[in-house]
């Protein structure tokens, strides 16, 4: 067969079974899970598949003739991004992305996009072609999981926190009864009994007083750990304070140390009784312990916008830089100590 003959049969075969305008148009408008449009050279939307009517809930009579933007949120519309996509797209040949996009109803989705110019025969750029899936649902799964894993992270900082705190407030009252009990023990037969009672009366304050502040702690560590909401309510402070503080003059006492209450009576907090409880025992509390004999803790309080900021103030030792830095940070891990009995 002559060698002409067959290359021009060959074309029109080609011809023949080559896909239509319609036959493409049948295959975009098929694809229902991904939205297809496309845009003239000024970005005015030209086409829209049925995936966009459904991802979008745009009609394409509703939106054909509107600009590119409109797909876009106020937010992304702003820094400019329709415009960056257009010009990566032509600049690289396709820009990728990922971000929200608006919808006829204001509602946002997550979409994982694909825009590329659309050339004529003469390889001339006459508009742009995007492509895009909704991924909310992949989007909010993972928001999920960064959250789950957030809140796991916070709730170990918690205990860490928590451990932290009964190990330095309890083994010092601990040590301290133990001391107690074990010179008790050892001396008990040559003691006064007015010397054995005071011994007595200073180990049931200090229990006491170590059980109030355990109930505190559990109790915070419960509300945390159960995820309970908070119960605020109206407190006036310096009864409060007051409150909080009695059982703890005996302890200061022993000292010589004064406590002194300065909060104006007019105070008023709106706080949850038991956390404020603990703040104001542990505060306190370590004021006492630090503050050497004959010393003088001031508890005040003053109204700064709208807030109120309780301060205590003795005159004890202080901090360093190092320590106060460490104190305020969110990793704080509860050291590795156990209590011992030195009496075997």
């Amino acid at each position: 067969m002559d060698k002409s003959k067959l290359n021009s049969q060959t074309r029109k075969l080609r011809m023949e079974y080559l896909p239509t305008n319609d036959f493409y148009s049948q295959v975009v408008d098929s694809l229902e899970d991904y939205a297809v449009l496309t845009t003239d050279e000024d970005l005015i939307i030209n086409s829209w598949n049925s995936g966009a009517e459904s991802i979008f809930k745009y009609s394409a009579k509703e939106i054909i003739g509107k600009h590119f933007k409109t797909i876009f949120t106020k937010e992304d519309i702003k820094k400019g991004i329709p415009g960056i996509e257009i010009h990566r797209a032509t600049k690289e040949g396709r820009a990728k992305d990922e971000r929200w996009h608006l919808k006829k109803d204001k509602n946002i989705f997550y979409a994982s996009g694909l825009v590329f110019p659309l050339n004529d025969e003469n390889k001339n750029c006459i508009g742009f072609v995007k492509i895009l899936r909704d991924l909310t649902d992949k989007k909010n799964a993972e928001v999920a999981i960064k959250k789950y894993l957030k809140e796991l992270e916070e709730l170990n900082i918690h205990k860490e926190k928590t451990l932290s705190v009964l190990s330095h407030d309890l083994r010092s009252p601990l040590t301290s009864m133990l001391a107690s009990t074990t010179f008790l023990k050892s001396k008990f037969e040559s003691l006064k009994p007015a010397d054995a009672l005071q011994m007595l009366d200073i180990l049931h304050i200090s229990t006491k007083n170590m059980l109030g502040m355990l109930n505190n702690l559990v109790e915070w560590a419960r509300i945390k750990y159960a995820a309970e909401i908070f119960t605020p309510e109206v407190l006036n402070l310096r009864n409060y304070v007051f409150q909080v503080t009695e059982n703890m003059h005996e302890n200061a006492a022993l000292k010589e140390i004064e406590v002194k209450n300065d909060i104006h009576s007019k105070i008023a907090v709106y706080a949850d009784r038991k956390m404020l409880s603990s703040i104001i025992h542990n505060i306190v509390s370590n004021a006492i312990k630090y503050t050497p004999i004959s010393g003088k803790i001031t508890i005040d309080a003053k109204i700064v916008k709208n807030k109120v900021v309780v301060e205590v103030k003795d005159t004890g030792i202080g901090m360093t830089a190092e320590v106060l830095e460490k104190l305020l940070s969110s990793e704080i891990h509860a050291p590795k100590t156990s209590i011992t009995n030195e009496d075997g």
